[in-house]
């Protein structure tokens, strides 16, 4: 409550009534979604929480796009059915609403329709789905793992690595994407009678105006290039370490070689680094397809009708946008971000 994002509100109302409209409105639970019941051991508070919400929003998630199979898996996959599974037992609950991610669409072109996945849809027709057996390829992978007695280094990469080739397979292009799709499917499927809404945002960036321009919090899609550019990560140049230096004096070629050993290091580090941005980026950065709005355009008009699409406006074709990044969302990550 002290952070900057809620300034405005406390200028306005003054801090003692904003701590107190917090604890009245306000009562935060730890749960982790991978677990069934959040993990919330404390019955009494379970059964309260199962007869008093009456609306969900899951917006919880991994949104790396490389991340551990097993992680993207229990919190993207199994830890929306977890929040659907709750749900269902809530006495009261009206509607559960789940962020996902535009970018399940995969490497789409054209024209891309806001349609639901079906169970076991892949995105390469060659392929089937089956989320159980997308299960046992992780446990058997961790158990190979574990057999070769690995560090938790090497076992983090394995297992990203294994999440990209299980995307790849099935026509997606990372593991964020992949394990979100699955996470919808889950809900389409398992949802029953619950009214279920899900929202697909494509690339989360700094505020526009409310609470205030340019707030944001970690490091977002875009802003990793523009944190590497920042830092210098992507401002490098191409060296060969085999490069004779024409030396006379031997202690002179020790130490050369000794500075341009941990200069070709660096650049290394650099190159691989944004190999693997592009790498991760590139379903992205070359993306040609074109999101059908149409329903979101739908929402907004009964916003008009009541005269609140001022109060609630997110009508992104009212933005400039170049003049949003210059002015608005760059100074912005410098200031939260840097």
């Amino acid at each position: 409550m002290q952070t900057e994002l809620f300034s405005v509100l406390r200028e306005q109302i003054g801090a003692n009534n904003l701590n107190s409209l917090i604890e009245e409105k306000v009562f935060p639970v730890a749960g982790d979604i991978s677990f069934e019941d959040f993990g919330i051991e404390n019955s009494e508070m379970k059964n309260e929480m199962l007869k008093e919400i009456d609306i969900i929003i899951n917006s919880a998630a991994t949104t790396r796009f490389d991340e551990r199979y097993d992680i993207a898996m229990d919190i993207n996959v199994l830890g929306a059915l977890n929040v659907l599974n709750f749900a269902k037992r809530c006495e009261n609950v009206k509607i559960i609403v789940h962020v996902s991610t535009a970018y399940v669409c995969g490497e789409g072109e054209g024209v891309i329709p806001e349609k639901s996945f079906s169970l076991g849809e892949t995105l390469n027709k060659n392929s089937k789905l089956n989320i159980d057996v997308e299960r046992k390829v992780i446990d058997e992978k961790l158990k190979e793992l574990e057999a070769q007695s690995l560090t938790t280094k090497e076992v983090t990469i394995a297992m990203r690595d294994l999440g990209i080739q299980r995307a790849n397979l099935h026509g997606w292009p990372n593991t964020y994407s992949f394990t979100k799709a699955m996470g919808e499917m889950l809900l389409g499927h398992y949802k029953e009678d619950l009214q279920l809404v899900i929202i697909r945002p494509t690339i989360i960036t700094s505020t526009y105006k409310e609470p205030f321009p340019g707030w944001i919090e970690g490091v977002k899609t875009v802003d990793s290039f523009i944190l590497a550019y920042g830092k210098g990560v992507m401002n490098f140049c191409f060296g060969d370490p085999n490069t004779k230096l024409d030396m006379i004096v031997e202690l002179a070629n020790v130490l050369s070689w000794r500075h341009f050993d941990k200069t070709y290091k660096d650049l290394k580090r650099k190159i691989d680094m944004a190999i693997r941005l592009s790498e991760l980026y590139k379903p992205y950065l070359l993306f040609h397809g074109s999101f059908d709005d149409a329903n979101t355009k739908r929402l907004r008009m009964p916003m008009k009708e009541h005269k609140m699409d001022d109060v609630l406006n997110f009508d992104p074709s009212c933005i400039n946008w170049e003049d949003y990044f210059m002015n608005t969302h760059l100074p912005g990550a410098v200031k939260h971000i840097f």
